[in-house]
């Protein structure tokens, strides 16, 4: 050890100490002799009344700038062997495998500097000792260092790689993100979808969106933030793309980091939208990612101040306020601002769906809680390091403090093929989920059959008599009110059902907005209060353990319910949210294999939000 080194430990205190960080989550180190592959899976059939599909439209792999600069060097083919159910490694050393596999997945490499790190000769903290070296030999001064200038580099991207001819390496990585998902596509059992990150990002404000292409398809190189950081430059891309033949869609993300800029009420450039971009927007952003890594982009106690269960794993900028408006920021909002332009303007540039999904960089997808391994190694790939045992660091200097495990992307498809899946994202017929497998049904229609709800062709008859989520509600003068079927069923791995809701938002003959949770079904006999809410479901929750019982609520919810207070000239939209028990967080199971107390919240409430269904009056 330097002089140097010893005078900084002996500041820091005996207390930090010196040494390795003892972390469980490195073992065993990962071994490609006891590596499992992908099993085998049987292929979906055609199917009508849709397949419910699991996937993830967000992963990263060593071919972003971030994650390479990270320490992963792990390739799209590992992340489709990872979602297919085979062993990866993480780039922490340790072996990382899904506990159930996807049906579907998606590369989305950040389309700048696509590739490029890998092939220059920057020298960064994990370029010659890796990330495992790392945590096994130096203390957490030496953590802490490492970690300040894989920060610093990620920072200063365009200083590093904007090196002669990047876009030559850009376009050989492009071809090898596309020949990846061709060997690993397998129709009806597997798909992969060709896909890229936009990632914009002006003044600290982010656009980014994943460009999701319906077939094999695409242009040469990715259009990219460096071409333009204006979502518009980017959708006529995107339309010159399909006057090409070229089947593509956008998803935006993060909307709750973007200070109001995602579902904003003026373009980038400050002009007011017209008729026209409404079309454009709608064109090519069917779908918006509300869960993921970074928190949900549903929406925020103060927009949603009636919601009781609108605080849930908020991710916003905490250290820098100026970038952290909520109005414009959360999916919920921008679609009562929808109705707001469709009321004032006769145009709503924010009928779109939701998905969720990882946003990982490691070649893999992390939603699950008791088997979470990080978004991005040095920033959060073991429980040491997630819980800032592994660092010196203040909290203020670790945002991804805030981060949460991911989401995933559930689809009703015909089938398992890009084409069917890609169509079901374009119709908006997907929900998104925090992680858990629920399997959720929406539909909304005027005069659904009495036994609707017990009838074993229920799904069949819905179809025929309603328009399922993602779908508009044309006004019927003869009904007094609309009904909508809900079915609710938990992760078979998971936790039972505390309930079942309905969110409304609609707009008054002013012109504002409004909205109203409703809670339409629980199990186990629970009481409504005076507010008209269901009793807490209660909680089964050791955190010493960690785990839970599902003794409380309910492995499946169904019911019929009318709006009773519906208003026929008033446009409105609804979506459905089906919320689990408590279960202990990622950062709970962390801190049980550390042996130190978990930090707040130690639990939460998982959960499932469909696409809306808009009612639209004569």
């Amino acid at each position: 050890m330097t002089g140097c080194r010893y005078f900084l430990c002996v500041i820091v205190g005996l207390a930090a100490g010196c040494g390795p960080v003892e972390d469980p989550t490195l073992f065993p180190e990962y071994s490609e002799a006891s590596a499992l592959p992908p099993p085998p899976k049987e292929p979906v059939a055609f199917d009508e009344n849709r397949n419910l599909l699991w996937g993830d439209l967000h992963i990263h792999t060593s071919l972003s700038m971030d994650a390479w600069i990270n320490g992963v060097r792990t390739t799209p083919d590992d992340a489709y062997t990872f979602t297919r159910g085979g062993t990866i490694p993480h780039a922490a050393g340790y072996p990382i495998r899904i506990a159930r596999p996807l049906d579907f997945a998606a590369v989305t490499d950040h389309a700048e500097y696509l590739g490029v790190a890998g092939l220059s000769d920057i020298e960064h903290a994990l370029e010659k000792r890796s990330l495992r070296e790392r945590l096994l030999n130096d203390g957490p001064i030496g953590l802490t260092w490492a970690f300040i200038q894989t920060v610093k580099d990620v920072n200063r991207r365009h200083e590093i790689f904007n090196i002669p001819g990047h876009e030559v390496i850009s376009r050989n990585a492009w071809k090898d993100t596309i020949d990846a998902a061709e060997r690993h596509y397998d129709p009806g059992t597997f798909t992969t979808l060709v896909a890229y990150e936009w990632s914009s990002k002006p003044e600290k404000q982010t656009l980014h969106r994943n460009v999701v292409y319906r077939g094999s398809r695409a242009p040469e190189l990715p259009y990219s933030a460096l071409d333009s950081f204006d979502p518009e430059d980017l959708w006529d891309a995107l339309d010159a793309q399909r006057e090409q033949g070229i089947g593509v869609l956008a998803i935006p993300h993060n909307g709750n980091i973007s200070n109001g800029k995602m579902y904003d009420t003026v373009t980038l450039s400050g002009e007011p939208f017209d008729a026209a971009y409404a079309a454009q927007r709608l064109r090519n952003e069917p779908v918006s990612e509300i869960f993921q890594v970074k928190g949900s982009s549903e929406t925020h106690p103060q927009l949603s101040p009636g919601d009781g269960f609108a605080d849930f794993e908020l991710m916003f900028n905490q250290d820098d306020p100026e970038n952290s408006r909520v109005a414009g920021s959360y999916a919920r909002h921008a679609l009562r601002t929808g109705l707001e332009f469709s009321h004032s303007e006769g145009f709503n540039p924010y009928k779109f769906g939701v998905i969720g999904s990882s946003d990982s960089h490691n070649s893999s997808s992390t939603p699950d809680e008791a088997n979470h391994h990080g978004k991005l190694p040095m920033f959060d790939g073991t429980a040491a390091i997630r819980s800032n045992e592994a660092f010196l660091l203040p909290d203020r200097a670790r945002p991804m403090r805030a981060w949460g495990s991911g989401g995933l992307a559930a689809v009703w498809a015909t089938e398992n093929t890009r084409e069917a899946i890609f169509d079901a994202l374009r119709r908006k017929e997907t929900y998104a989920t925090s992680g858990p497998r629920i399997q959720l049904r929406f539909f909304a229609g005027w005069e659904f059959a009495d036994d609707i709800v017990s009838n074993p062709d229920r799904v069949a008859m819905a179809y025929a008599q309603g328009v399922p989520m993602g779908g508009v509600l044309r006004s019927r003068g003869s009904a007094t009110s609309p009904q909508f079927l809900l079915w609710a069923q938990r992760d078979p791995d998971g936790a039972n059902l505390d309930r079942l809701q309905v969110i409304k938002g609609w707009v008054d003959q002013q012109g504002r907005s409004h909205e109203k949770v409703f809670d339409v079904a629980a199990g186990q006999g629970r009481q409504r209060g005076d507010d008209g809410y269901f009793e807490p479901v209660g909680s089964t929750v050791d955190l010493a353990v960690p785990g839970f019982e599902n003794s409380i609520g309910s492995t499946q919810l169904a019911v019929k319910w009318s709006d009773p207070e519906f208003e026929p000239a008033q446009e409105a939209f609804y979506y459905a949210r089906a919320v689990e028990i408590p279960t202990p967080r990622y950062s709970t199971y962390d801190a049980v294999k550390l042996g130190i107390e978990p930090p707040q919240p130690s639990t939460l409430q998982e959960r499932a939000v469909t696409s809306a269904v808009w009612y639209q009056p004569e």
